[in-house]
């Protein structure tokens, strides 16, 4: 390196003498110098641009739609159960009936027994639709929600099994009666 370019010029500043002896600049001692490269006006301005020019709409054809079977619907699903069994045996109850098909390529129908096993669903589902979507890696899924009576699990008690055996044989009607089970 030579002697020139490590020094910088020499500034000339000139002083007025004031009253009280306190000097003062003719000129500003900190000239303007270069800009730098961050400016905060240019990054605000090109931040707006950014905005505006990279809103993109998420289209469906943009998102992944993977095939997945019946198969992998019921594996899931029988997950989601036996998990939701041990955090929340209330919502368990509701909706461990409930059906899901797979009945078209990117179509789910849920079949459940009653409204009130829908509603405790419907506070579930995304979480399940969610994981499930990520999990097969296809988002375009749409669920369909079918009653379905027949699916509805009964409870048996011992006095509706005592009534099924009396429909298959009377005699325990009258045994019955003479007995006096307890069938509480």
């Amino acid at each position: 390196m030579s002697g020139a370019e490590g020094q910088q010029p020499a500034i000339n500043i000139s002083f007025d003498q004031q009253k009280n002896g306190i000097q003062k600049a003719t000129e500003p001692i900190a000239k303007s110098s270069s800009n730098s490269r961050f400016s905060i006006r240019a990054a605000l301005e090109k931040r707006e641009e950014i905005k505006t020019n990279e809103i993109a709409e998420i289209t469906d054809d943009s998102l992944p739609s993977n095939h997945f079977s019946q198969t992998d619907l019921d594996t899931e699903w029988s997950i989601f159960v036996k998990d939701l069994s041990k955090s929340n045996t209330f919502a368990f109850n509701a909706i461990n009936s409930f059906k899901l098909e797979k009945t078209d390529e990117n179509l789910i129908t849920v079949k459940y027994s009653s409204a009130m096993a829908k509603l405790e669903f419907d506070k579930l589902s995304r979480e399940f639709f969610n994981h499930f979507k990520h999990k097969v890696s296809n988002f375009k899924i749409e669920i369909e929600y079918v009653t379905d009576l027949t699916i509805k699990k009964e409870v048996m008690t011992k006095r509706k099994m005592f009534e099924k055996f009396v429909q298959i044989n009377p005699v325990l009607k009258d045994l019955d009666d003479l007995m006096k089970f307890d069938l509480t």
